[in-house]
Formats: structure tokens, C-alpha cells, sequence
């Protein structure tokens, strides 16, 4: 890989993501903590409630349980992305960035599933500052882990 002068921006891309995606996966495991802690508790006849649904979240409104779900699921494929990712930074070479951009892609997909939940969940206004916190972060995320894809991309060419 000739063109080494956009290995630093990916690597610094690259780190953000990561804590970028840690900072969700910690937020997301809170939601998901909270909401099987405080959801539905079925009684002894082990009747469900008229209007049970099994992503019921006690905060947020109804788009938080599809919301959470999907960025938990973001955030560890793309914390494992950033993993993977390491290795093409390391090395640097035209035969490492096929499977690094791939994972990239791969993450950056799923951070757009999330990000579209967080846009209807903005929609439907009633939510804690925490899940505010990882709506901004995964349209934050799926910016910059598109910058990234687009920084190896053009690492490769020579």
C-alpha cells in the first residue's frame, strides 16, 4: 500500500470508533439491565399482561426496545471491527484491507439500523438523557465509521 499518508487519520478514526462503541455497548447494557430488572413480572398463574411485548423498556417510549437492541448489536460488531481494524492499521498493506473493510462495512451497516431507530425515537420525543446520550453518539457513529471505511479505501490505492 503506497499511499501511507492517510494511515494516521485512520488510525485515529479507528480509536474513536472504539470508544465511541464502548460508550454505547455501556449505555445499551444499562437500558437492557434496567429494562429486564423493571419489565413485566408475571404473576403466579403466569397470565401475560393484554398489551405485553417482549421488549418492553420502563423508560423511553415504544421505539426504545428496538432501539437498544440494535445498538447493543452495533456496538459489538463494531467494537469487534475496531479489533479487526487493528491489524490493517498495523500492517498496512493491500492484502489486509479487504477483511478490515469488510468488518467496517459490516458495523457501519448496523450503526445505520441503530441510528434509524434513534431517529424515530427522537421522533416520538419521550426518552432519559442517557438514551440522548447514545442517540447522539450513533449518529456521530455512523459518520465517522463511514470516514473510516473511507480513509483504508483510499489507503489502498496506489
Amino acid at each position: 500500500m503506497a499511499n501511507t499518508q492517510l494511515k494516521p487519520v485512520a488510525s485515529l478514526l479507528l480509536v474513536l470508533n472504539f470508544c465511541m462503541y464502548v460508550i454505547v455497548l455501556g449505555i445499551g447494557g444499562w437500558a437492557m439491565n434496567r429494562a429486564i430488572e423493571h419489565g413485566f413480572v408475571i404473576g403466579p398463574a403466569f397470565e401475560l399482561p393484554a398489551h405485553f411485548s417482549p421488549i418492553y423498556f420502563p423508560m423511553g417510549n415504544a421505539a426504545t426496545g428496538f432501539f437498544v437492541t440494535f445498538a447493543l448489536i452495533a456496538g459489538v460488531v463494531g467494537a469487534a471491527s475496531a479489533i479487526a481494524g487493528l491489524n490493517h492499521i498495523r500492517v498496512w498493506t493491500a492484502d489486509t484491507m479487504p477483511a478490515a473493510a469488510s468488518a467496517a462495512t459490516i458495523a457501519w451497516s448496523l450503526t445505520l439500523l441503530a441510528m434509524g431507530f434513534a431517529c424515530k425515537e427522537i421522533d416520538l420525543r419521550i426518552r432519559n438523557a442517557r438514551l440522548r446520550t447514545m442517540e447522539a453518539f450513533l449518529i456521530i457513529l455512523s459518520a465517522t465509521q463511514l470516514l473510516y471505511i473511507a480513509a483504508i479505501h483510499a489507503g489502498a490505492r496506489r
